[in-house]
């Protein structure tokens, strides 16, 4: 996975549309209606902790890990504003270790994208698998090879913020559905615009293969469904957001 230097100091400005307190009620509605517990919570791939905030005031005893410690200081310094009583962790989504069992762990914004490949994205099923409480909840989401082929594409966006100038630009490998990505940002400082560049890839894993890789590690899937929502995955779906239930042996 991508170290994310510069690109943490930036992140939260380039997600400033994403509705996180949305998200996390989407969430704390999944672990309800599937008779989940809202204990100990697991962010896998945490970033800067934005969520992390959201479900911490949801009632959720809330670890974070990330791999990248700009992201990690980042979500210090708000937990530090808040008050909240996270705990963050450094470490690799693929090598997770926790002291004890889990009750609910999400992975969130295509995070499962930037593995490398399926066996990285096994791996990672499989240390979640590992920690998770008996019928324990996974809940995470893809970017969908649709939304690889046909919206990111080999396209180019740009984002026009208060001091801040992003270029993207897209390039989609047509024979596995991966695309990479690169960014340049321009901040406003008192002498001009400073550039900072980014790259990274996100990998695409057909739907049906998804679900092979969690009845393998463990997960009995109890919803697939169109983004943060109660709408169930359609064709033309740019986010499938998975609920899911670890198998207890005894049952």
């Amino acid at each position: 996975m991508a170290a994310y230097g510069s690109f943490a100091y930036f992140y939260d400005k380039l997600q400033h549309g994403v509705d996180y307190e949305g998200m996390a009620r989407q969430i704390d509605a999944y672990v309800e209606k599937f008779g989940g517990r809202r204990g100990i919570l697991l962010d896998a791939a945490c970033g800067t902790g934005t969520l992390c905030e959201k479900l911490a005031a949801a009632g959720y005893d809330v670890v974070g890990i990330d791999g990248s410690d700009e992201m990690l200081n980042a979500a210090l310094d708000k937990k530090f504003e808040s008050g909240s009583r996270i705990q963050y962790l450094r470490q690799d989504m693929k090598s997770i270790d926790m002291y004890g069992t889990i009750d609910v762990t999400v992975c969130t914004l295509d995070s499962v994208n930037h593995l490398e490949n399926e066996d990285e994205v096994r791996a990672f099923f499989e240390r979640v698998s590992l920690f998770a409480y008996p019928d324990g909840m996974f809940i995470f989401d893809v970017n969908t090879p649709y939304k690889h082929r046909e919206v990111l594409a080999d396209n180019a966006f740009i984002y026009d913020m208060e001091g801040l100038y992003c270029g993207w630009q897209n390039e989609c490998d047509k024979t596995d559905s991966s695309v990479s990505i690169y960014l340049d940002f321009f901040e406003k400082t008192e002498k001009g615009y400073e550039r900072y560049s980014e790259s990274f890839r996100e990998i695409a894993v057909e739907i049906p293969r998804v679900e092979e890789l969690l009845s393998q590690t463990g997960f009995e899937i109890l919803g697939v469904y169109d983004g943060y929502s109660e709408a169930p995955l359609a064709e033309n779906s740019e986010r499938a957001v998975f609920v899911c239930r670890k198998i207890c042996e005894d049952n």
